[in-house]
């Protein structure tokens, strides 16, 4: 069973708040070896990183903030950029002095555990939980445990394409991923495999229907509309219909064996704020192939871990 989470994950559990609520439970914690969270309230000068606890203060050094900083392959932005968030730390020493207690903690311990305990032993096709960090035009950041990164690759999040991450996550989002492979000490992910079949997401919809969906691109002979992050359609060329507008669509027709759906535009309009809603099919497990394509389909997409 993992025990090892993204942080922010353990921060409300009922076993960190007893561990951070007092110097007792700190004391347990620390004979325990427990992976516990608080918050980065300041990175001071040096980038050591001030926790602050429910019963005192907590203080992580720079080369203790995470894996890498101490060998010079993890920049510094890694500390910075926690401030404010949860940081994840085992405790490894505690400082008596005549201006009170001070935890010393260290964020890379819990990572070399998570690392030697979880993170090595993945293996192609596993489906784990991970939550996002950070978006760039080019793939999504996520935490798979104790802020280990890694990447999605933006062909790597939905079948429909999108133009930019943010078309799919919201920073701290809790999300679920596979593990694609390794580069060296890299772990390499996919997630459109869990969000379903062209015929598991057409199987939503009826022909006769009037649906939302997000207009994702307009070409000379169409416009491909999302109904969902695995499957969209194509409606008639429609004039001021541009990429991200919500539309809703009559269902024309569903052809299976061609993967395709036929849409009619009722209307487009402006909506900053619509994603459509992930739909995980898969939340666990480990797949060793998934095939998107229809059977009766002349055309082959899969997967294969």
């Amino acid at each position: 069973m993992n025990t090892y989470f993204p942080e922010g994950n353990l921060l409300e559990s009922t076993e960190n708040t007893r561990f951070t609520g007092s110097h007792e439970g700190m004391l347990e914690a620390y004979a325990a070896g427990a992976v516990i969270e608080g918050i980065a309230a300041v990175c001071t000068q040096d980038h050591d990183i001030i926790v602050e606890l429910p019963c005192g203060q907590g203080i992580i050094k720079r080369e203790e903030g995470a894996v890498g900083i101490r060998e010079g392959s993890t920049r510094d932005i890694a500390l910075i950029s926690r401030v404010g968030k949860a940081v994840c730390f085992k405790v490894t020493g505690i400082s008596e002095s005549s201006e009170g207690i001070r935890y010393i903690l260290s964020r890379r311990a819990a990572q070399e555990e998570c690392i030697c305990n979880y993170i090595s032993k993945l293996t192609p096709g596993d489906v784990i939980p991970a939550k996002v960090t950070h978006l760039e035009k080019f793939g999504c950041f996520v935490d798979l445990g104790c802020g280990i990164p890694s990447l999605i690759p933006i062909d790597a999040i939905s079948v429909s394409r999108i133009s930019h991450p943010a078309d799919r996550f919201f920073c701290g989002q809790n999300i679920y991923v596979v593990i694609k492979g390794r580069e060296g000490e890299h772990i390499l992910l996919s997630h459109k495999e869990l969000l379903g079949t062209w015929q598991q997401n057409a199987d939503r919809f009826t022909a006769g229907q009037t649906v939302t969906g997000i207009v994702r691109s307009s070409e000379s002979y169409g416009i491909f509309i999302e109904l969902a992050p695995n499957l969209a359609g194509l409606a008639e060329p429609r004039e001021n219909t541009y990429p991200g507008q919500a539309a809703s669509v009559f269902i024309k027709s569903l052809l299976p064996e061609k993967m395709k759906m036929k849409l009619i535009i009722v209307d487009a309009f402006d909506c900053d704020n619509f994603r459509p809603k992930l739909n995980y099919y898969i939340t666990g497990g480990h797949i060793d192939k998934w095939i998107y394509s229809t059977p009766g389909s002349s055309k082959l997409i899969e997967s294969v871990f």
